[in-house]
């Protein structure tokens, strides 16, 4: 059945969730975070469970149930003097980790050394931490979507998504980008992002990456569309954490704050006839996971 139509709109509808990734990256992370949803369209966040602000960002999370927000599985940590690695001692994961015990900074770093086994590990280790805090998730996605590294990578992710009944984030543009193969890893029961839109380094680098945001809303699609965004304010924290880091750096992430609580946003939606929708939405209707129960740890 069509997911506009299970929602209650019209068969055509432009579907959109407007998410920010990296929530618990750092404190300047989080506080753009809440500021997008309490006074921007953000809808839909995700949290970083290995980063050291993830404890910000969880109570936020449970002060206020009323935001959509999901767990953004790690398996990467692309900074130069920022590090962080997986919830689970080393030892126990050691095909992870560098020689320091930090996650690799890519995904090729990644399939080069990781085991099978410690992906799995580490990633259900991530999730029960978040069920252990009291963390209700409605979606998990994947950070810098390394779950894309390879095909097995990519069953766990489904693996996890089925073992806790939660939806998953998938998309032949973020597997592309993954370089993971959309024909041969696409279900016909998979619920598709039809299109994902995140800012690309050409843009900010010619300084059209504000002017990129603005017309993505007139190049949305019928069904369901996901802007990905990162939000965080340049400022000491950010500058950082992101040196000599452009893509995705602190005034990237300042221009996304800025690009979506403007006022200009806001009325692109009304202009454009885009239905927010969020994850938690999808997750009530999505009756192809089924209904199982799990302890929290």
């Amino acid at each position: 059945m069509n997911l506009s139509k299970q929602l209650g709109f019209p068969e055509n509808s432009k579907l959109l969730i407007i998410h920010a990734d990296d929530a618990g990256l750092s404190h300047s992370e989080n506080m753009a975070t809440i500021k997008s949803l309490e006074q921007g369209i953000v809808n839909s966040y995700s949290i970083m469970v290995p980063c050291p602000w993830f404890f910000e960002i969880a109570k936020f999370a449970k002060q206020k149930p009323e935001f959509d927000y999901g767990i953004h599985l790690t398996l990467t940590c692309e900074w130069e003097n920022y590090k962080f690695g997986p919830v689970l001692p080393s030892s126990e994961v050691p095909s992870l980790v560098d020689e320091n015990g930090y996650f690799y900074k890519n995904r090729d770093q990644l399939i080069k050394n990781a085991a099978l086994e410690d992906v799995k590990k580490e990633l259900n280790a991530q999730i029960k931490k978040a069920l252990k805090f009291g963390l209700n998730p409605t979606h998990i996605d994947s950070h810098m979507y390394s779950v894309g590294a390879s095909p097995e990578f990519f069953q766990i992710y489904r693996d996890i998504g089925e073992d806790y009944n939660l939806p998953i984030m998938i998309s032949k543009q973020l597997m592309e980008m993954a370089r993971l193969n959309p024909s041969q890893n696409i279900r016909d029961e998979d619920l598709l992002i039809e299109k994902a839109h995140y800012g690309i380094f050409d843009y900010f680098k010619s300084g059209n990456l504000s002017n990129y945001y603005s017309k993505v809303f007139e190049n949305l699609v019928s069904g369901l569309n996901i802007i990905l965004i990162h939000p965080a304010f340049d400022d000491f924290e950010m500058q950082g954490i992101t040196v000599n880091h452009p893509n995705f750096g602190s005034e990237w992430r300042q221009i996304d704050f800025d690009s979506f609580t403007s006022e200009y946003s806001k009325q692109q939606l009304k202009k454009n006839d885009i239905k927010l929708i969020t994850w938690n939405d999808i997750k009530k209707i999505k009756t192809a996971y089924k209904n199982v129960s799990y302890e929290k740890p």
